[in-house]
């Protein structure tokens, strides 16, 4: 207040002397510095003009300027949340605001009137600065995207060639670069190693982006698919900078709405190295209804051979599952890769959903089956069955196996030993994203609920299942929670297999031994699972332990 102010700042005899005809209030009324507009402006005004050496403007102020005695010039001011009607007064006649006794008590919003020279300035200013931010525009155009046909060498069967999704992405989107109507939006990100991940014939095709163009000879300048950069570039190659990568992700992403331009960003990168290093940048996307494809490279935790736990992921589509706005998937084959990508491209740039898809992708190589007929459906919901037994005829001990990425192979060689070895009819289903399947389920259960004298919806999953007995067993590359986020809409005993736990240094048959997720330990958990359900004795299964010979006294995988 004044007579502290008087006390320790005018605190010389001169100086007292100077202020001697004003009361403590006066001396209170003195605005600082840094609390005097005329003086901050002219102090910004001089600056500018300065030529010369940087420039130091020092202000003064006080912390909680007029908050009275419930923070001005105290340290809690900044935690301040409310103020007691005295020290709103005091507020209020400080800076001299037009508002009654009785507004003070309701806390009434007060608003210049638009006429107002305050207001008239206001806008004026914010049009000399290019408009109001932020600001979405809505002047992009949607584009012509290629239909499903345009993948058909996708769509068909590898025959005895064995190739990895991360393969068959990389085929994808050369693909898309031959379209004209698109193929100066598509934006390939890399932040290391393009090479890993088969990328390397686009530096040819596209050239990497450089400001200033190429200025090295690089080290590999005399092969076909060297390291070339060029102004025109297409590709950003970012370094090993997961967060800049991020960040231009989201740069081409929202370019619909800034610039009126709607860009393809697909960022390809290690998955362990996503959502769980830019989780921030993840979400701020989602809130900026970010439009584009982030594609987790040598995704799960057991298809990375030999790198370690630091490389091995487990949780990135527990990540996905977290933002509202992003669709997530894991395929297991090219198929369905080019399936989910389409529609993708058709919901984002021909509906104009305001989604954003996370896609993983191995690089392990096994051969990929032609589409089953009439599977689109399924692919996009989330779940389809791959493969219906032929011994399933009601009689003989049936279960339902499913899984996605590199595990659902584990779970069609789990269902040829099911039924060659202990005669058990074993339907094969591909769930392609467990996350849509739950999302699916929530939608259902809140309709359901809001609705209680309508006939209830059935979700898809209960759909799917509703004609197919037997226990379902659930086998995936990622922890268990993911797979049993959809417990609640299985209609029938569910058993859930997953990577729970740190990864190690090994092989990938090891891996998916140690991790338990293997066609062994498959055939086991619906062995037992069928046991539970009096399908099946006790004997069958610990038959099925001495056969696969499995140590049941090795750590739980979960707490190593």
């Amino acid at each position: 207040g004044g007579a502290y102010t008087r006390e320790h700042f005018w605190n010389s005899p001169e100086l007292k002397a100077m202020v001697a005809h004003m009361s403590d209030e006066d001396i209170d009324l003195m605005q600082r510095g840094g609390h005097d507009t005329d003086k901050v402006y002219a102090a910004y005004r001089s600056a500018i003009k300065h030529t010369g050496q940087p420039t130091v403007i020092l202000a003064k102020t006080v912390k909680g300027l007029g908050m009275g005695g419930s923070g001005q010039g105290q340290n809690t001011s900044h935690q301040q949340k409310k103020m007691d009607i005295d020290s709103l007064r005091t507020f209020r006649e400080r800076f001299k605001i037009p508002v009654s006794d009785a507004q003070l008590e309701s806390l009434d919003y007060i608003k210049p009137d638009e006429n107002s020279p305050e207001i008239r300035y206001l806008h004026s200013r914010r049009q000399h600065l290019g408009g109001y931010l932020p600001a979405r525009s809505r002047g992009s155009s949607k584009l012509d995207i290629p239909g499903l046909d345009k993948f058909s060498k996708l769509l068909e069967s590898t025959g005895d060639r064995e190739i990895s999704t991360t393969m068959a992405f990389v085929r994808i989107l050369s693909t898309l670069i031959r379209e004209k109507s698109i193929k100066d939006r598509i934006v390939p990100i890399v932040p290391d190693e393009a090479r890993t991940f088969g990328m390397e014939g686009l530096f040819r095709q596209l050239g990497i982006f450089a400001r200033e163009g190429q200025k090295y000879q690089p080290e590999d300048s005399d092969s076909l698919m060297y390291y070339r950069e060029d102004i025109k570039g297409q590709v950003l190659q970012e370094g090993i900078n997961e967060a800049g990568a991020m960040s231009s992700w989201i740069a081409a992403s929202t370019s619909y709405s800034t610039n009126e331009l709607a860009m393809i960003p697909f960022y390809i990168y290690y998955s362990m190295f996503g959502f769980q290093r830019i989780g921030d940048l993840a979400w701020a996307a989602g809130d900026m209804q970010a439009r584009g494809f982030l594609v987790g490279g040598t995704a799960g935790r057991t298809t990375l051979a030999g790198e370690g736990l630091q490389h091995q992921d487990g949780h990135s589509h527990l990540h996905a599952s977290m933002i509202p706005n992003c669709v997530s998937y894991d395929p297991t084959f090219a198929y369905e890769l080019a399936v989910i990508i389409q529609d993708g491209l058709r919901r984002m740039y021909q509906e104009e959903e305001n989604i954003f898809y996370y896609i993983t992708v191995m690089n392990e190589n096994y051969a990929h089956p032609e589409m089953p007929k009439g599977a689109e459906k399924g692919i996009l919901k989330g779940l389809y069955l791959f493969n219906k037994s032929a011994k399933d005829d009601g009689k003989t001990p049936t279960v339902q196996l499913m899984g996605s990425g590199t595990i659902l192979n584990e779970c069609i060689q789990a269902a040829q030993i099911l039924e060659s070895e202990f005669g058990v009819a074993a339907n094969i289903w591909s769930a392609t994203s467990f996350n849509e399947l739950r999302r699916d389920g929530l939608d259902v259960s809140r309709w359901n609920m809001l609705n209680p004298k309508s006939k209830p919806r059935t979700s898809y999953v209960e759909q799917c299942l509703q004609d197919h007995n037997g226990p379902v067993i659930a086998a995936t590359d990622y922890m268990k929670i993911y797979a049993d986020s959809i417990r609640e809409y299985v209609p029938s005993r569910y058993v859930v297999l997953g990577t729970d736990g740190f990864g190690r240094s090994d092989d990938r048959m090891q891996l998916r031994t140690h991790f338990e997720v293997n066609q062994h330990y498959i055939v086991v958990a619906a062995l037992y699972a069928l046991v539970d359900d009096g399908s099946l004795d006790a004997e069958t299964v610990k038959k099925a332990i001495k056969m696969f010979n499995i140590d049941i006294k090795k750590p739980i995988p979960d707490r190593l």
